[in-house]
């Protein structure tokens, strides 16, 4: 029993941490905020319309193409942190298809710049 507490404490440990900063952000939150905020900035804004309108009008596909353009190099971080940790371990085989990963994502990028999509009017 003794040896099994021992083997928790670490995590028992950091769940009372952070259980504790979780409540002092929460009080501290409590406490600090602006408490009559301007309509301006509690207004519903999204996709850069303004709420007023019919939910059915259509909108510029450049929204989503910058935000499929941020999903896409998002991800490529992502996938990059772990093979850059595991690149000792991988190999050239890890290597080249990191590189062939990377080259698609550039020519998918080239393609977006080419037809225009990044520039706003």
């Amino acid at each position: 029993m003794e040896v099994m507490l021992r083997e928790y404490l670490p995590i028992i440990v950091f769940l009372v941490i952070a259980i504790g900063l979780g409540l002092v952000f929460i009080i501290a939150a409590a406490i600090i905020a602006v408490r009559n905020p301007d309509p301006e900035k509690v207004s519903a804004y999204e996709c850069g319309f303004n709420a007023f309108d019919d939910a059915r009008m259509k909108f510029d596909v450049r929204f989503y193409l910058v935000s499929i353009l941020f999903i896409i190099f998002d991800l490529e971080i992502a996938m990059l942190f772990p093979w850059a940790v595991a690149f000792k371990d991988i190999s050239m085989a890890g290597f080249w298809s990191m590189m062939v990963f990377l080259a698609v994502l550039t020519i998918g990028f080239a393609y977006e710049w080419k037809k225009g999509a990044l520039e706003w009017q």
